[in-house]
């Protein structure tokens, strides 16, 4: 009896073991062990893995979805812990599966702080998403004044267009006739500069 209870445990150890092969347990456990201590908000735990040698967690991304860090704290508006991953070194301009920034995100959930938080760090104004929209477009999208001339007085292009409509920020603005102040805030963007004549290369 014991001698079969024995046997009956080694095999599933064994079994165990086959499930969760080491070398692709121990490739993935770092990423996912920070994300979900970013979730979690353990500092502690999220600090120890950014700081052991050679660590490239900090802008490790959700298998499933794309998103990265800055994604999940940017989600539950968390301001404190935004600025936190960026002074540790979280790139912001890497995007979801569907093509969103951070940015994108933190306009799309009218995260005020968060947006200036971003653009602050270095975030792009004009990435695009899958869609091709801007940050700038879905500000005026929604209707949102002081986002736009946030992203505006950031440098953020009113013209450039979408790639499912074809419309711009300021096309956008141009049809809504309910939002008073959208287009005027548009109107205080600066002109994007145009090379002068073609761009000369090297001389060999």
């Amino acid at each position: 009896m014991m001698k079969t209870r024995l046997v009956s445990a080694i095999m599933a150890v064994m079994a165990l073991a086959l499930l969760v092969p080491g070398p692709a347990h121990a490739q993935f456990s770092d990423a996912y062990n920070f994300l979900k201590a970013v979730k979690d908000k353990d500092g502690q735990k999220v600090t120890d893995l950014i700081q052991k040698p050679g660590s490239t967690v900090i802008n490790s991304r959700d298998i499933s979805n794309g998103e990265n860090a800055l994604h999940i704290v940017v989600a539950r508006r968390d301001a404190s812990w935004l600025a936190f991953l960026l002074a540790k070194g979280a790139n912001p301009n890497l995007a979801d599966n569907n093509g969103n920034t951070p940015l994108m995100n933190a306009v799309q959930g009218r995260f005020e702080e968060g947006v200036q938080t971003l653009l602050a760090n270095k975030a792009q104004v004009d990435k695009v998403n899958g869609s091709g929209e801007t940050p700038l477009i879905r500000a005026v999208q929604l209707r949102d004044v002081g986002l736009v001339r946030l992203l505006v007085a950031q440098g953020a292009n009113p013209d450039k267009r979408d790639t499912i409509a074809g419309m711009s920020a300021r096309d956008y603005a141009e049809r809504d006739s309910r939002t008073p102040g959208l287009i005027e805030a548009l109107a205080a963007a600066k002109p994007v500069a145009k090379p002068a004549g073609p761009v000369q290369g090297p001389v060999f």
